[in-house]
């Protein structure tokens, strides 16, 4: 029997049609399995696609499951694809603002639909922050080597560690732009080791920044799942926030720490991302992610 279902392509973290991070997103996929779900992921080769479907029951605290694939696997959540998966959720069915929960492998997450004239921005708030002990000094020469940096090109103040809203990335603090831009990463080599670190991103980031509006620039590589680079990485910039208040990089004791992320320059594809960090004690509590999109396209597939 054929199955037809709603697809879009979106681009989250940008208002510029190819700019910033292009998702695919499946809508009305009660009726896929999982394999054709990686089907269409692969066809699509974007760096995630999510597939979004109403629960079987009505009895759930949540409106929507969403199920997140790369060209090669299934991830347990993704930021901007979430953001692109609500984004075109809002103008199929030209939603007024309201707030959404969706049903995902690391929990039930409220995303809030902000209509603004004829168009959305949407809020993601992410999963529970988890900061994993430093690495020593050996495995961090390691990933210095496989991305192509020198020990000296590291931030002394941000220890090489994995932080995770739900999809967890290594956080690596660099002095000097121009070398973020110039990376040139051994993809073989960190393949390897994210099999021993079990971590499959690098989030690689700096604060040499030009411009007052934005405090980070980073680039992100998980070629372990398929992604050699991606473009604006939610669950790298949003666990970003949180590593850089426990760490007391940012010092802040209570209330709200907001700043905004750019990525995507080398690659042509760059794109801004908001970053809200609610703290207590010094400890992130919750992070929330905010971006624009645009949709490319609009089509019905069927299979």
């Amino acid at each position: 029997m054929t199955k037809e279902v709603i697809v879009y392509q979106i681009d989250s973290f940008t208002k510029e049609k190819f700019k910033g991070n292009p998702a695919g997103v499946v809508l009305d996929a009660e009726n896929l399995t999982a394999e054709e779900m990686q089907l269409i992921a692969r066809e699509l080769n974007n760096s995630e696609t999510a597939f979004v479907f109403r629960p079987a029951s009505e009895n759930n605290d949540f409106d929507y499951h969403v199920r997140y694939f790369t060209p090669t696997t299934e991830v347990p959540v993704c930021g901007h694809a979430t953001i692109g998966a609500l984004y075109a959720k809002a103008i199929e069915d030209r939603l007024e603002s309201c707030t959404i929960k969706i049903n995902t492998q690391v929990g039930v997450l409220p995303v809030c639909i902000e209509r603004t004239t004829d168009d959305y921005q949407i809020t993601m708030t992410q999963g529970g922050f988890h900061l994993s002990p430093a690495f020593d000094t050996a495995t961090i020469r390691n990933i210095a080597k496989a991305l192509g940096l020198k020990m000296e090109d590291l931030d002394e103040k941000c220890p090489l560690q994995i932080a995770s809203t739900g999809h967890s990335k290594v956080m690596i603090g660099i002095k000097n732009r121009n070398t973020l831009n110039s990376l040139k990463p051994d993809f073989t080599a960190l393949i390897q080791l994210s099999k021993i670190i079990n971590c499959n991103g690098y989030f690689v980031f700096t604060f040499d920044s030009d411009d007052h509006n934005i405090l980070t620039y980073g680039r992100m590589f998980a070629p372990a799942i398929g992604i050699s680079e991606d473009p604006v990485t939610g669950n790298a910039n949003g666990p970003l926030g949180g590593y850089l208040i426990q760490n007391k990089i940012i010092e802040i004791t209570d209330g709200t720490f907001e700043f905004k992320g750019r990525q995507g320059e080398t690659i042509n594809r760059i794109g801004e991302i908001k970053i809200e960090v609610t703290v207590t004690d010094s400890i992130p509590e919750t992070i929330k992610i905010t971006g624009n999109a645009v949709s490319v396209f609009r089509t019905v597939m069927q299979i």
